[in-house]
C-alpha cells in the first residue's frame, strides 16, 4: 500500500519503486512529478511557479486511495498509484494513467540508461471518441493526430511543443524538455524521454477549447502585445545582397503606393558566421538605411544564427569562457556551412550555447551595439532548433545538460535572451521571427514559422492544418514562407496560381510575409542570392491580386490590434479552429481545410489547382455573410462558395463590425 505525506499544496505518494508529487497548479489544474528518489524542483523548463489554487482539497482513504479536487478537476489515486482524471461537475473520466503491458509496478516506467538518467514512459488510456490537436508544428499535414506518432525533436519544419489538447475537455503538458516521442494509438497514448531524471507532466481540465488555452498561458506565460507595425505586409526574398538592392524595394513600395510594413536582411549579410554585424562593404551606413525605411513607414528585420566559425569576431571569446555547445564525443559540436575564408567552401562551425545566461548576455551585447543601436529591434533568429542532424542533437552538451535531456529548450531560451535584451531597452513588445519553439515561447514575443518548406499546392494545404495545431499549443503570431521556400519560378503560370493562392491564405494569417528561395536558384553559399520575389515579380494579373490583398491586409489591421489584446489577456490565439468558437457543434471538430481569424472571420482557404469554387462548412449557432455577394447563411449549413482566382471564400459573422473592411479585395 502507497504511503501518502499531506503538504500545503497537494498530495506526495511514496512506494517502493518510486516518489509522485501531485499539486494543484493554477485553477483546474494539477502538475504530476515523479522520480526514482528524489524530485528536483530546480529543471529548467516553462512552468516556473506554482499558481494559487486557494480552493483545493485533499483526501486520503484508508484504503491507500487518495483525492484531490481542483476546481473543475478531480484526480483520483488508486491503491496502487495509479491516477485518474475526472470532471468534478460530471464526474466523466477525461484522461487516466494506465497499466503498461510490461512487468512493472505502475503505469511510469523508469529504465536505467548507466549514466544516472533514466529511459521514461509514461502510459496513458487511448479513448476511441478523443481528437488530439497541438503539439507544436509537424509536416504531417493532419490537424487531429490521434493514430500518428509524433516526435519532440527540433528541427527545420518542425517546433516540438509538447502541449496536447484533446476533445475530451483537457490538455497536458508534456514537461520536459528531453528528445523523446509520443505514441497516440488506439490502445495507448505513450509519452517518452530518451533521457531524463525525473518525469513531469501538467494537466487542465476546461468546459470549452478558450478555457484550457487560457488555463496554458496563466501556466506558461502570456503573449506579449503584438507591435503596432508587425501586422502589416512584411516583404523578404532570398536574399537581398546590398543595402542599395534593399532599399529599392522599399522605394519601389512606396512609388506604387504599397503599404509596406517590414523589410527583411537575410542571412550571410556579415562578414563570418558569428559576427552579428554588417558586412561593411555591401551594408555601408546601416544608420542611414534605417533612417530611410523609417521615414517609408518600413521597420527593417534583420537574421541572425547562433552560428559561430573560427576567425569570426566572437568564436574565441566565446569559446574561453566556456559559451560554446559541446560534443559528448569530445570538442565541440560543429555543423558545416559556408564560409568566406579561404579553403573548402564548407567549413566547420559551432553554436553558442543558448541554455547558458552568459552567452545570451553577450549574443544580445552584439545585437544591441550592431543593430539595436542603428535603430533595428526585429530579429529573425533562424536555424535555431539548433539545425544540427538528429544523431548530432543527442550528442550535445549544453550549459543546462546533456542534449538528450534538455536539447528542446534551445529555442525557447535563446528567443528569451533576446527579449530579454531587448525589454531591457523598454521594448515592452518584443518580438522576434523563430524557426523553433517549445512551451513558454510565446511569453517571449516569438513568431513561429514553419521553415524551409516546398512551393507546391499540396505543401500549402499542410500548413493550413500544421499553424491550428500551432494555435492550439500557446503561439499566436505565426506564418510561413508565403508561396513556400524552396523554388517556384515567378514566370511558371501553374506556380503564379500557387503564390496568389497562398498570398489570399497569408492575408489572413496572424503574420503575412512573402519569402521564398525563387528561380533561378542557385549553389548554397556566402554569396548566394534567390530570384526576384517581390508582387511585381510575378505578371500583371497576379500583381492586381496581389496589390488588392495588401490593401485588404491593411483594412483588416484594426481587426487584428483587436486579437492582439485577446490573446495577450486571455491566450486566445488569433488564427484558430473552428470548433475553438464553436465547442457544442460536432461537425466543427472535423473541419481541417478551415479557420477563423478571430471570432468574426471564417477563411477557406484553396489549396488546390484550377479550383474556382469550394465548399464550406458555416458553424452553428450564428449567421455569416459573404461580403463579396451579400449573401447571409445559416450556420450548421454547408455552402458551394465561389472561389475566382482574385480571392478566396471568406465569410463575416452576422453583424460584426469586421465586415466594413472585407467588402471585395478589389
Amino acid at each position: 500500500m502507497p504511503a501518502y505525506v499531506r503538504d500545503a499544496g497537494g498530495l506526495e505518494l511514496r512506494t517502493p519503486h518510486e516518489i509522485v508529487w501531485i499539486e494543484p497548479w493554477g485553477p483546474n489544474a494539477v502538475r504530476v512529478r515523479a522520480a526514482v528518489t528524489a524530485i528536483k524542483t530546480d529543471l529548467p523548463g516553462a512552468l516556473d511557479a506554482p499558481l494559487p489554487s486557494p480552493d483545493a482539497e485533499r483526501v486520503v482513504l484508508d484504503d491507500g486511495s487518495a483525492r484531490l479536487v481542483n476546481g473543475r478537476l478531480v484526480v483520483e489515486v488508486d491503491p496502487g498509484g495509479r491516477i485518474r482524471f475526472l470532471h468534478t461537475a460530471t464526474g466523466r473520466e477525461l484522461l487516466a494513467e494506465k497499466q503498461p503491458p510490461v512487468g512493472v509496478p505502475g503505469p511510469r516506467v523508469f529504465s536505467p540508461r548507466g549514466d544516472g538518467s533514466y529511459h521514461v514512459q509514461q502510459y496513458f488510456a487511448a479513448y476511441d471518441d478523443e481528437r488530439i490537436f497541438g503539439l507544436g508544428q509537424h509536416p504531417n499535414g493532419r490537424l487531429d493526430q490521434k493514430g500518428l506518432v509524433v516526435d519532440l525533436v527540433q528541427a527545420n519544419t518542425v517546433a516540438a511543443i509538447p502541449f496536447l489538447h484533446s476533445s475530451r475537455g483537457y490538455g497536458l503538458l508534456w514537461h520536459n524538455p528531453a528528445l523523446g516521442r509520443v505514441e497516440l494509438g488506439a490502445d495507448t497514448t505513450r509519452w517518452v524521454a530518451e533521457s531524463t531524471g525525473q518525469l513531469d507532466y501538467w494537466v487542465i481540465a476546461g468546459d470549452t477549447p478558450a478555457e484550457i488555452m487560457a488555463g496554458y498561458a496563466d501556466a506558461t506565460g502570456h503573449p506579449p502585445l503584438l507591435p503596432e507595425w508587425a501586422s502589416g505586409f512584411w516583404q523578404s526574398k532570398l536574399r537581398y545582397r546590398d543595402q542599395e538592392e534593399l532599399l529599392s524595394v522599399a522605394r519601389e513600395y512606396a512609388r506604387r503606393d504599397l503599404p509596406l510594413s517590414v523589410i527583411v536582411c537575410d542571412f550571410f549579410h556579415w562578414p563570418h558566421m558569428g559576427d552579428w554585424r554588417f558586412e561593411p562593404g555591401e551594408w555601408p551606413d546601416p544608420a542611414a538605411m534605417v533612417k530611410e525605411l523609417s521615414e517609408l513607414g518600413v521597420q527593417l528585420a534583420v537574421s541572425v544564427w547562433p552560428i559561430v566559425e573560427p576567425g569570426s569576431d566572437n568564436h574565441d571569446a566565446l569559446r574561453a569562457e566556456g559559451l560554446l555547445v559541446r560534443d559528448a564525443h569530445g570538442g565541440l559540436l560543429t555543423a558545416y556551412l559556408p564560409s568566406r575564408e579561404p579553403g573548402p567552401a564548407y567549413q566547420p562551425m559551432a553554436h553558442y550555447d543558448a541554455t547558458h545566461p552568459r552567452a545570451r548576455q553577450l549574443l544580445w551585447q552584439e545585437l544591441s551595439e550592431h543593430y539595436h543601436a542603428h535603430g533595428i529591434s526585429l530579429f529573425w533568429l533562424d536555424a535555431c532548433e539548433p539545425d544540427v542532424a538528429p544523431h548530432l542533437a543527442a550528442r550535445a552538451v549544453y550549459a543546462a545538460g546533456p542534449g538528450a535531456q534538455v536539447g528542446n529548450l534551445y529555442p525557447l531560451l535563446h528567443a528569451q535572451g533576446v527579449a530579454d535584451g531587448l525589454r531591457s531597452t523598454g521594448n515592452d513588445r518584443p518580438l522576434t521571427l523563430i524557426r523553433s519553439a517549445w512551451a513558454g515561447s510565446q511569453r517571449h514575443g516569438a513568431a513561429l514559422w514553419s521553415g524551409d518548406i516546398p512551393t507546391t499546392f499540396a505543401s500549402l494545404a499542410t500548413q493550413v492544418r500544421a499553424g491550428l495545431n500551432v494555435a492550439l499549443s500557446g503561439i499566436p503570431w505565426w506564418n510561413t514562407d508565403i508561396g513556400g521556400f524552396q523554388g517556384g519560378d515567378p514566370d511558371d503560370p501553374a506556380y503564379r496560381e500557387v503564390l496568389i493562392r497562398w498570398f489570399q491564405y497569408g492575408t489572413f494569417s496572424p503574420v503575412m510575409r512573402l519569402h521564398g528561395d525563387r528561380a533561378p536558384n542557385q549553389a548554397f553559399s556566402t554569396s548566394m542570392s534567390g530570384g526576384p520575389n517581390e508582387v511585381w515579380s510575378y505578371g500583371e494579373e497576379a500583381y492586381e491580386i496581389l496589390a488588392a490583398h495588401i490593401r485588404l491586409r491593411e483594412r483588416l489591421r484594426p481587426y487584428l490590434a483587436e486579437l492582439s489584446e485577446s490573446a495577450h489577456h486571455t491566450g486566445a490565439p488569433p488564427m484558430r479552429p473552428l470548433f475553438f468558437d464553436f465547442p457544442d457543434d460536432e461537425q466543427a471538430w472535423t473541419v481541417d481545410d478551415q479557420f477563423l481569424l478571430g471570432p468574426d472571420l471564417l477563411v477557406a482557404p484553396v489549396t488546390e489547382a484550377g479550383a474556382r469554387s469550394r465548399p464550406v462548412y458555416l458553424p452553428t449557432g450564428t449567421r455569416w455573410l459573404d461580403p463579396t455577394t451579400g449573401t447571409t447563411h445559416d450556420g450548421g449549413t454547408t455552402v458551394e462558395a465561389p472561389a475566382p482566382l482574385d480571392h478566396i471564400p471568406v465569410f463575416v459573422r452576422e453583424g460584426a463590425a469586421v465586415a466594413e473592411a472585407l467588402g471585395s479585395p478589389g
